[in-house]
């Protein structure tokens, strides 16, 4: 369908059921409007589906952003429903310590790239900084993990494309000498480090024996496990003891636990 628009249709992506593109006007604005309307009912028609179609404008909402142009540069900023609730992990919840050391790291990061301009992305890591306050946590937990996000974000916005493709490769390449233990987390079990500590002084690199890299199986082959990775599982929560899940095989009706 879109290469029968392609006077009108300069950019075009989709995402699943969301749609972004640039359309070239008519000088004439009556001819603009029919062919706008033309292009949404086409839209309409193709596989059957009803599209709601914004009328083009400078400022678009599109997955999480806000794109913009502002004398002739795209400007984006953070795009965030007003139903959000915002129902970031309370401190009290029994979480591994890295899930939410990650959700603060993932967001600012999020947040320094998608934001052009640096005064905005600094009001909205503010405002994320005080969701996370209003949902229990204290800001002197806070600030040493913002502290470090802040780091970690910088040192990945400066690295180049090469750098970026050689850290992926070195990834790609450690992850073929590692083996991962599976857990399902509860807070009271030995903490990750305890086992990373078990690990080494009784496997991978005993006192007066031979390091478990070195070693060599029973084919003759290298071992070559270099590093153990704790991977943690959560347990059901109550969405998933209650709600029917086919793929998943497991759990009853609502009503049957309730009748």
């Amino acid at each position: 369908m879109v290469p029968r628009w392609s006077t009108n249709i300069m950019f075009y992506k989709r995402f699943i059921d969301d749609v972004i593109g640039i359309w070239l006007s008519d000088p004439d604005p009556e001819t603009d409007r029919a062919l706008w309307k033309s292009f949404c009912d086409d839209m309409d028609a193709w596989h059957g589906m009803k599209w709601d179609c914004n009328v083009p404008s400078t400022s678009v909402n599109f997955m999480d952003l806000t794109i913009s142009i502002d004398n002739g540069r795209i400007i984006t900023t953070l795009y965030e429903k007003d139903l959000n609730l915002y129902l970031y992990i309370p401190p009290f919840s029994s979480h591994p310590r890295g899930v939410f050391t990650g959700t603060i790291s993932g967001q600012i990061l999020r947040i320094r790239r998608l934001c052009t301009y640096k005064s905005d992305a600094d009001e909205r890591i503010k405002e994320f900084q005080s969701r996370l306050l209003a949902r229990g946590h204290s800001i002197e937990n806070l600030a040493p993990l913002f502290t470090k996000a802040e780091e970690n974000a910088t040192a990945y916005l400066l690295r180049s494309p090469e750098e970026h493709e050689a850290l992926k490769k070195r990834k790609r390449d450690d992850s073929s000498h590692q083996v991962y233990f599976h857990l399902q987390y509860h807070p009271s079990d030995p903490p990750s480090r305890k086992i990373q500590r078990l690990w080494r002084d009784h496997v991978s690199e005993p006192a007066g024996e031979q390091p478990l890299s070195e070693m060599k199986n029973k084919m003759g082959d290298d071992v070559d496990i270099r590093k153990l990775i704790v991977a943690y599982s959560r347990p059901l929560n109550l969405g998933n003891r209650f709600s029917v899940r086919n793929i998943h095989g497991r759990g009853k009706d609502v009503s049957k636990f309730l009748a």
